[in-house]
């Protein structure tokens, strides 16, 4: 009972008894009839009293206001619409990441030199995506697997198997390898990279620092989308291929390359590739995006190799050509002709050859799309063509605009 419930009841006592005495002594001087002043002055004290003790309980939120109420509704609808904006999506079961974990895998590359010397190994990871008849499949990136004399894939309990090496490409940094299948219960899915936002939960899974801390997950957003790198294939300093890539703050540390990059769903929507490593950088990885990976792990599936368009030449970009032979060698008015590629070299019984270009032939365009070195050249031919297609080359020779067909063979 409360303090005021007591007060209450004691007052209600004191007045009861009052009565009783006035009935049983009527001459009493307790049964003198109140004066107007005295009823004046009771009405405002019992007044002033209900105000205060009304204050009091609306203070003290006994009795809810209206108005505070109908707040209360609105301030909540609106944390209900921010929560619904904030956290959609963001939780991942225990159960769903278990599961993902197991389809992750430790590489081992064992390269051995020769009779007298050790053999080394480094380390990667890899994700099972697929288990058909007695064989598991794993895809990883290339430069994992690559050189490597020996290959085992370092299951969950820390069992090694053998593995085999189904194909591998250094333009995507992918690679795909093949287990018994008798040690594989658990496979990943893949989701779709196409949709994700920016912001939105990922998650990366694998081995950084080798099998010490296997299984490692660690936790981020989607940093960045549509994001490209370019990449020196052969460390001559001058770029060979640019790449698509996923920019995640996830933690990607050496021996996390091939792993996954999951959604909140558990789906893999990235293999972890690389990151920025510079004392002055935290928090810059890159995956590939599932979306044109999986075109390429299919390929390297079946057939071992990604086939390419191949025109059979050898060029180099129009801006490294000297000045003096722009005029000389190439009878090119630099005002006019700017940028290309300049062929150093046909190759015989060449789509190039039988196109009839020649050395010193500066390539301008393709089916009227400019080409302004290398780079572009290699884009187009692997994203806008395929092979069979007949492709429009536009050059110049001895400073004359020309313009030739091909038909593009396998490389």
């Amino acid at each position: 009972m409360s303090e005021f419930n007591e007060y209450h009841d004691q007052e209600y006592n004191r007045q009861e008894e009052q009565h009783v005495e006035e009935k049983l002594n009527p001459s009493s001087p307790n049964r003198s009839k109140p004066s107007a002043m005295a009823l004046w002055l009771s009405g405002i004290t019992g007044g002033l009293t209900v105000a205060i003790i009304g204050f009091l309980l609306l203070f003290f939120g006994i009795i809810p206001k209206e108005t505070d109420n109908e707040n209360h509704q609105a301030d909540q609808a609106t944390t209900q619409n921010l929560i619904q904006t904030s956290t959609a999506g963001d939780d991942i079961s225990t159960d769903v990441l278990s599961n993902v974990a197991e389809a992750v895998v430790g590489i081992a590359n064992i390269q051995t030199a020769d009779l007298w010397s050790e053999s080394t190994s480094g380390s990667g990871s890899g994700v099972i995506y697929k288990v058909e008849e007695d064989r598991a499949y794993v895809v990883t990136n290339h430069h994992v697997v690559s050189g490597a004399n020996e290959l085992e894939v370092i299951l969950t309990d820390g069992e090694r198997v053998e593995a085999e090496l189904l194909g591998s490409d250094e333009l995507t940094d992918l690679a795909v390898l093949s287990i018994d299948a008798a040690h594989v219960d658990t496979v990943a899915t893949f989701g779709s990279s196409r949709d994700l936002i920016v912001g939105e939960t990922a998650i990366a899974i694998g081995n950084p620092l080798g099998t010490e801390f296997a299984g490692t997950v660690t936790k981020g957003i989607i940093s960045g989308l549509d994001r490209t790198l370019d990449v020196d294939l052969n460390n001559d300093g001058i770029p060979d291929w640019t790449v698509d890539v996923i920019q995640t703050d996830a933690a990607i540390n050496p021996g996390n390359s091939g792993g996954a990059l999951i959604n909140s769903a558990g789906e893999v929507i990235g293999i972890n590739s690389m990151k920025i490593a510079l004392g002055t950088v935290e928090g810059i990885g890159f995956a590939i995006p599932i979306d044109e990976a999986l075109p390429i792990i299919e390929q390297l599936e079946a057939h071992g190799s990604i086939e390419r368009p191949f025109m059979g030449i050898s060029a180099i970009d129009f801006s490294n050509v000297p000045q003096q032979h722009i005029q000389q060698t190439l009878h090119l008015d630099p005002n006019e002709v700017n940028s290309g590629i300049v062929v150093a070299e046909v190759q015989e019984e060449s789509a190039a050859k039988e196109a009839g270009l020649k050395i010193y032939d500066v390539i301008t365009a393709i089916n009227g799309e400019a080409i302004h070195n290398m780079m572009d050249l290699k884009q187009y031919l692997y994203r806008e063509t395929a092979v069979g297609d007949t492709i429009t080359i536009s050059y110049y020779r001895d400073g004359v605009a020309q313009e030739t067909s091909l038909t593009l063979r396998g490389e």
